[in-house]
């Protein structure tokens, strides 16, 4: 198995430049599915839940032409199936997000029950319930979600319960088409959100209010294909933003919009940090002690639980106590029993983490329970004492590009090594 082992106390500074954002370009290449032809998008990451998605459209009749690292073609104009293998929908929940560019397309779809990363249930109801609404009939057969329009796709009102990123988006694919006019009520306000709507209404949708809690589509006839570049990556900037406040920095992370992590900001500005703002990028630099604040973990503008982790790692070094509140995935604590065996102080009570701060973290072996728990295990290991290798690393691949050359380019002391399998059986 890969391993990224990391030797704490080097100087950390210098520029990173962050790539597309994994969670606008899994959608977005979904999207393509709509407009028949050949839509190029650029800025698209090199990661490997890019790669499963790649796979799910060439299931279904897609073919990719990779332009450079980071940019494909597309073209959908043989796509003629709907149904999505559990093999590689099993790898990633965002595979769901084809559900509502077939069902506008075929008018029907089969999809298999979602996976992804261990940290909640990830129910998708609401995107069930939702497309009800707008005339589709689902039946659940042997893990697999099978998906019909006997009378066609009808604009309507949909209240959702909770501002689910998922469920606002594959609503929104699937009511382009619809006729008449569909309203999304309590919508997620994801940027993630407005790249997509923006791509749908190049491609020829009407789409209004994306970015706010209500979301208007009025149907159209048809898409037509465009080339569109994926909006930076706000979670993999927070993260570089993080592993410099951590290590003292300065680092300067570019590529991205600092409006599209401002309650981050803010926040990391009250434990102490120095942010200082570009047009597109951040600046981040400590030289004092990280000073105790309370987070909460919200829906966007709401503090993001993708950077929770990061946030909970230099917490766990803050001068006093605090309290961490998850209130998006309950299982996104797992992180803090291997915080702990690097010598944090931290105390689960539901969904809530009280974090003691301690002076140093100190190097161990450690393993990755999901994407953001592994990259901020790394960001650990760059200042404890010794050496910390952290496992499970396929959960890293799945978000970031480059991660370990780009904390070396740093100045980190980090390589990814390869650990041989011991075969209990072999002598």
């Amino acid at each position: 198995m890969d391993v990224i082992e990391v030797e704490g106390g080097h100087h950390i500074e210098g520029r990173v430049l962050v790539e597309g954002a994994k969670n606008s370009a899994l959608k977005l290449m979904a999207a393509t599915i709509m407009a028949p032809g050949v839509t190029t998008l650029t800025n698209v990451p090199n990661i490997a839940d890019v790669h499963v998605m790649g796979k799910v459209l060439k299931e279904l009749g897609a073919t990719i032409e990779v332009l450079d690292e980071h940019t494909l073609a597309i073209d959908t104009s043989s796509v003629d199936r709907w149904e999505t293998p559990y093999s590689l929908v099993s790898q990633m929940r965002a595979s769901t997000a084809v559900m509502g560019p077939l069902i506008s397309r075929f008018g029907k779809a089969i999809v298999a029950m979602p996976g992804g990363c261990n940290i909640g249930a990830r129910k998708i109801d609401m995107h069930l319930l939702g497309l009800e609404a707008l005339g589709v009939s689902f039946r659940i057969d042997h893990g697999d979600i099978n998906a019909s329009t006997p009378q066609g796709l009808s604009g309507n009102t949909v209240m959702l319960s909770f501002a689910s990123v998922g469920a606002t988006e594959n609503l929104m694919m699937a009511s382009v088409f619809a006729k008449g006019t569909t309203i999304i009520d309590n919508a997620a306000r994801e940027p993630e959100i407005v790249d997509l709507a923006t791509m749908l209404n190049e491609m020829g949708a009407h789409i209004v209010g994306a970015g706010t809690p209500v979301i208007e589509i009025e149907g159209v006839g048809e898409l037509h294909p465009v080339v569109h570049r994926v909006v930076g990556d706000r979670i993999e900037a927070g993260t570089f933003i993080a592993a410099g406040a951590l290590a003292g920095g300065p680092v300067t992370v570019d590529g991205f919009d600092p409006a599209h992590l401002g309650i981050v900001l803010r926040k990391y500005e009250q434990m102490g940090i120095d942010i200082q703002y570009g047009e597109r990028s951040v600046t981040a630099s400590r030289s004092g002690d990280i000073l105790p604040v309370d987070i909460q973990t919200l829906p966007f503008p709401g503090f993001p639980t993708d950077m929770q982790a990061q946030t909970m790692c230099l917490l766990a070094l803050a001068k006093g106590s605090c309290m961490i509140t998850e209130n998006v995935f309950e299982n996104r604590f797992m992180f803090a029993s291997e915080l702990q065996r690097m010598g944090a102080k931290i105390t689960i009570e539901g969904h809530h983490a009280i974090v003691r701060g301690v002076p140093a973290f100190s190097g161990a072996e450690v393993q990755a329970s999901d994407l953001r728990a592994g990259a901020a295990l790394v960001m650990a290991g760059l200042v404890a004492d010794g050496t910390t290798v952290v496992s499970n690393i396929r959960h890293i691949d799945r978000g970031y590009e480059r991660f370990v050359e780009k904390l070396q380019a740093l100045g980190a002391a980090a390589v990814r090594t390869t650990v041989p399998d011991e075969d209990v059986f072999t002598d």
